[in-house]
């Protein structure tokens, strides 16, 4: 029991050392999970750079394409688009969330479902030209699974 204790201690001490030396702490990375021939998806999550920087890349297996985008209202119509990279001002919370920034996953090699995890590369870099690289691990969730929104069931039409 006590090398049990201690392996798990080790387990935690090492993942908070690995996470400390990073240059951005990541925070509550999800995944929208998909339905059957859905070919793209969206990873989310809080960025925190403690050093000026950008996210300039981004990477997963599951994805033959992978893109950093942005939503914004344009002339009263909701649009899309792949930008070349994302402001990370330092000791700044930036929220990767639906409707806003946001890694795109696209030609999706298979269905994510709820529960899978997904792989995703994260890329920085600082003003010195210096990049960093930083391997998350985030859960798949559901649509209905965000704050705010209604389960499917719960949506009226009138």
């Amino acid at each position: 029991m006590k090398h049990l204790i201690s392996a798990a201690l080790i387990a935690l001490t090492a993942s908070a050392w690995a996470q400390g030396t990073a240059s951005v702490d990541i925070k509550d990375p999800w995944v929208r999970a998909t339905v059957a021939q859905q070919k793209a998806t969206g990873a989310f999550m809080q960025l925190t750079a403690k050093a000026d920087s950008k996210l300039v890349e981004a990477k997963s297996p599951v994805a033959g394409v992978v893109e950093i985008h942005e939503m914004a209202m344009d002339n009263n119509v909701m649009k899309m688009r792949q930008i070349p990279g994302l402001a990370l001002p330092a000791g700044k919370a930036v929220e990767l969330k639906p409707g806003g920034y946001h890694v795109m996953l696209m030609d999706l090699k298979g269905q994510v479902k709820e529960g899978d995890v997904v792989p995703v590369t994260l890329v920085f870099e600082g003003k010195d030209g210096k990049r960093e690289t930083v391997e998350v691990k985030a859960p798949a969730k559901p649509l209905n699974n965000m704050p705010g929104m209604a389960a499917p069931s719960e949506h009226k039409h009138q």
